[in-house]
């Protein structure tokens, strides 16, 4: 296990990039992009979406392309990818709609950098854009690295910097590259839901709504398809995940229940788009040249008067494997949820499959029983007896983190 996350700065001004490592993930944040997140690769895995058109392999602007703040329809929109903050809700019939992308400030602009050393090793990167004058808004993105964890967190903030109320929620994108997809039953973005439905609910239509299909009776997938279009999802419980080539990335969010969220009360949303052969009139002259994955995560509608802010925490997690995701833990995901499957002379076996963030152990709460070994990022599947259960015993297992 690295004994502290390291850090290196490239570039200066709108070029500038930030490489955080810490021996499992490697990120590359572009402070003059908007603060966005160009690249996360776990296991020399690449998880975001990069436009090539835009920018080449090194994160760099390709030859005759010039990056930096623009303004106008979406047709202009310089989409490099990555992983951003928006304000929401999304439009273009008043102020109290966020009438981007593009937008010069809060999505292509320069955010400020600040970089500290936490305990234990991490390290914690704040990027912070400017003043908005339209939104009145002025955000923040602090992401915070451990040593040896597949994952990270990333904390977001909306302060008001204006001299009028205004009323916001913050909004993460994190887009993907559809372009690996298998078309696997596997493949996808499951969405943890809850309570009683409708689940889904149809957001915007490019050439079509994406379809969504039942995975579990707490889950559901958005399968990947030739489609431009976008679903929220009213009832979603705070997890998303996507699988596809270069695995699985979930991300981990609190609900607050009962409030007010945008698009229909949708805490969770996926975009998906495909190449299409004309521009999209409708969308702002949109003309998806690439199969791209938007996982989107919400907080709730917030009004904020003058120096007040509102924030969001998002845990994200990585692994290799591309088993489905049936639910997403403070310490993990599970593909197959611990379950009874048969009985030999030395007990029931116990039977599932976990990825966990950070090294540690599965034990079986009831019997106080190791059932396996984890490391970060890579699938752990057991099937062990326990002694003296059977499958009245309750099969809930718990994970344990190694002591540093």
């Amino acid at each position: 296990m690295s004994a502290r996350v390291r850090v290196r700065r490239e570039g200066s001004e709108a070029h500038e990039l930030i490489v955080l490592d810490n021996g499992v993930v490697r990120v590359v944040a572009a402070p003059g992009l908007g603060g966005r997140v160009l690249s996360v690769r776990h296991r020399d895995r690449e998880h975001l979406y990069r436009n090539g058109s835009l920018l080449g392999e090194d994160l760099r602007p390709v030859e005759g392309v010039s990056l930096g703040p623009v303004d106008g329809p979406m047709s202009a929109w310089n989409n490099v990818g990555g992983d951003k903050t928006w304000p929401a809700p999304q439009g273009w019939e008043g102020p109290g709609q966020w009438a981007g992308p593009p937008d010069p400030v809060l999505d292509s602009g320069a955010y400020g950098v600040r970089l500290e050393d936490g305990p234990a090793g991490s390290v914690v990167l704040t990027l912070t854009s400017g003043d908005d004058p339209r939104s009145g808004l002025r955000l923040s993105r602090r992401l915070t690295m451990e040593p040896g964890a597949a994952g990270y967190r990333l904390d977001l903030e909306a302060f008001n910097a204006s001299t009028t109320d205004r009323r916001w929620a913050l909004w993460n994108v994190t887009q993907i590259d559809g372009a690996g997809s298998t078309g696997e039953a596997t493949d996808g973005v499951f969405v943890g839901v809850g309570g009683e439905g409708p689940h889904t609910v149809p957001i915007v239509s490019g050439n079509g709504y994406p379809r969504v299909v039942e995975h579990t009776c707490a889950a559901l997938r958005v399968p990947p398809q030739e489609v431009v279009g976008k679903v929220g999802f009213p009832t979603a419980s705070g997890w998303l995940a996507n699988v596809g080539a270069a695995g699985t990335l979930t991300q981990r969010f609190d609900v607050t229940e009962g409030a007010d969220y945008p698009d229909a009360g949708s805490p969770a949303e996926v975009w998906l788009e495909a190449p299409v052969s004309r521009p999209l009139e409708h969308l702002g002259g949109l003309c998806p040249v690439d199969r791209v994955i938007e996982v989107e995560a919400l907080g709730p509608l917030t009004d904020l008067a003058p120096g007040e802010r509102v924030s969001l925490g998002i845990d994200f997690g990585f692994g290799v494997g591309r088993e489905p995701v049936s639910e997403v833990t403070a310490d993990g995901f599970w593909s197959e949820r611990p379950h009874w499957d048969g009985r030999g002379p030395e007990g029931a076996r116990l039977v599932g499959s976990f990825t966990s963030t950070r090294h540690g152990a599965l034990v079986h709460r009831r019997s106080g029983r190791t059932v396996a070994r984890a490391a970060p990022g890579e699938p752990t599947r057991f099937a062990v007896p326990v002694p003296e259960a059977d499958p009245r015993t309750d099969p809930d297992v718990v994970f344990t983190a190694a002591r540093p």
